[in-house]
């Protein structure tokens, strides 16, 4: 158990509508974290307007730099996404290739880290191809992936501003998707 460490939880996603609701279902899993002790920061979708991810491009601008360091930092993530099309978001996919900067690192990627993925999307084919792509690229950069994902039906579940949603059942599988990544990152 981790008693001296600060142990960190970072949730990244959203997407550029202010409190959308993507970034309101990553709000959820991140508070359900923090009930359990860990610190918590959240970079929303606004926050990840950044260039993009170039690698041959070493200076990097002050959203990016932060990022990066957010990451390095972390030792657990949330990452939700909305579904576009049947995929994750293109804001959600270059902040993720960022993760390429610690390469070097001597916790490449996101070697050693639980990640807690969810996807929100207007339609169940979207939601579940969203979630199955973002555990694709966490299994590609040495994350590991929580062993429960959400995949949520935004024509069916709509969240709210108080940390709700109208569907229940949403609330708890991201709650404990939130409680995963804690447990984990606070038994190591």
């Amino acid at each position: 158990m981790t008693s001296a460490k600060t142990v960190r939880v970072l949730g990244i996603g959203g997407s550029l509508r202010d409190g959308s609701q993507s970034e309101r279902a990553l709000k959820i899993a991140l508070d359900a974290a923090a009930e359990l002790g860990v610190s918590t920061e959240l970079i929303p979708g606004p926050e990840l307007v950044l260039p993009f991810y170039d690698q041959a491009v070493r200076e990097r601008d002050e959203r990016a730099q932060r990022l990066i360091e957010s990451i390095r930092r972390a030792d657990g993530l949330i990452v939700v996404s909305p579904g576009y099309h049947g995929a994750l978001s293109g804001l959600v996919k270059n902040a993720l290739d960022y993760v390429e900067d610690l390469r070097e690192d001597t916790r490449p990627y996101l070697d050693g880290r639980a990640v807690g993925l969810a996807a929100v999307a207007f339609g169940w084919q979207a939601a579940v191809t969203t979630l199955d792509q973002l555990r694709t690229i966490t299994h590609a950069l040495r994350g590991w992936a929580t062993p429960l994902g959400g995949s949520i039906n935004s024509a069916e579940t709509k969240f709210d501003e108080a940390g709700g949603a109208s569907d229940d059942k949403s609330v708890r599988t991201l709650r404990l998707i939130g409680r995963q990544v804690a447990e984990f990152t606070l038994s190591r």
